[in-house]
């Protein structure tokens, strides 16, 4: 296919684009804050383009990029700019408007095959969540880009001393001290590799488990003082303290992970029989009794605060009122809780794993195992 010019793509006013792409958004059920700041990088963008002489018809995503990485931004909204500029000149090459991506290369049709066949057996097979083959993904991308670059993949030619200088390599750069996943990611790609036959030997038995010295002593936990202390903050916020307290209950009586407490269904509460079920790791569902509190905090949020066509028990406050993308919302609320209650957290980064590590180091200091 030839490459758009400026007599094939008719020229249009940007704001009769922003327009038509305002109402795309509307039409995708996009909240009124959200087209906002969709408009404002997009009204950004064509200020760019007409100072540095960028016609509409030359432009594509990593043109719209480019311009948006020399242009001032904070660095958060600038990974965002990116992510909504990208977006946009995609949808201009639908109508027409823009220049229609370049068809991809042999090699990256090969890699998008590889990537989607593993990722479909890290879900069938591994059972792993989404946020979590996402992050393998990205892992196994900077793995093949040090070893073959723009190259064509040959497993073949992988020796273990290629994964050791690339490990090597990662562990110089500045990395968040609580990710030691990468050796395993790895590991979970060669074993995959092997069992395709794409590799003569099973390279995943080269890669060593990262040590944990700290495994001897019990998790950093809170007293159930302290404990109590956190939940009377959370239920003492005059906005979302019926929601954030049945929340952060189901972490400190029952345990659970901020993501199986984000996956409670209404469905999954059988208020007859007083259980829960739990949507854990490995796509596992388990019956849990409902603690008498957390069963009344939990009425107490549907009676009075719950407001919402779907069916996931805790949403979002704000309209349409869908559910939480993650567990994130959860750190925010134990973080504004340690704040506002004066219960030092007992670890530099504050987590809803803390109340799971609390709720076990006081069980086995009283004698359960």
């Amino acid at each position: 296919m030839s490459d758009l010019t400026d007599t094939q793509i008719p020229r249009i006013r940007p704001e009769t684009v922003i327009a038509q792409y305002r109402a795309e958004l509307v039409r995708l059920s996009y909240v009124r804050g959200s087209i906002n700041i969709y408009l404002r990088s997009i009204r950004r963008l064509f200020q760019l383009m007409e100072e540095h002489s960028v016609p509409l018809a030359e432009l594509t995503p990593d043109i719209a990029a480019d311009l948006i990485e020399q242009a001032p931004w904070r660095c958060d909204r600038k990974q965002y700019a990116l992510f909504i500029v990208r977006r946009f000149v995609d949808y201009l090459a639908t109508q027409g408007m823009a220049k229609p991506p370049t068809p991809p290369t042999p090699a990256e049709l090969a890699r998008t095959a590889l990537r989607r066949d593993w990722e479909d057996y890290l879900r069938r097979q591994r059972g792993l969540a989404d946020n979590t083959i996402i992050r393998a993904a990205h892992v196994i991308d900077q793995f093949l880009t040090f070893r073959f670059g723009d190259e064509a993949f040959d497993f073949h030619r992988i020796v273990p001393n290629d994964i050791a200088a690339f490990l090597q390599r990662q562990s110089g750069h500045k990395m968040p001290y609580r990710d030691k996943t990468q050796p395993a990611h790895l590991r979970n790609f060669f074993q995959y590799l092997f069992r395709k036959g794409l590799t003569a030997t099973n390279l995943a038995l080269c890669i060593p488990k990262v040590a944990q010295r700290h495994a001897a002593r019990l998790p950093r936990h809170l007293a159930p003082e302290q404990v109590e202390a956190v939940l009377a903050a959370v239920r003492s916020d005059r906005h979302y303290g019926r929601r954030n307290h049945a929340m952060i209950l189901l972490l400190a009586r029952l345990g659970l992970r901020a993501p199986e407490v984000i996956a409670i269904q209404l469905d999954d509460i059988d208020w007859r029989a007083g259980e829960l079920i739990v949507r854990g790791k490995g796509k596992r569902h388990d019956r849990v009794p409902i603690p008498p509190d957390v069963g009344e905090a939990l009425a107490d949020y549907i009676r009075h605060d719950r407001v919402s066509t779907s069916r996931s028990l805790f949403v979002s406050s704000r309209a349409p009122h869908g559910p939480f993308k993650n567990g994130q919302v959860l750190n925010a609320i134990l973080k504004d809780a340690f704040a506002r209650s004066g219960v030092k957290p007992p670890c530099p980064y504050v987590g809803s794993h803390v109340l799971r590590h609390s709720l076990a180091t006081n069980l086995v200091r009283n004698g359960h195992r």
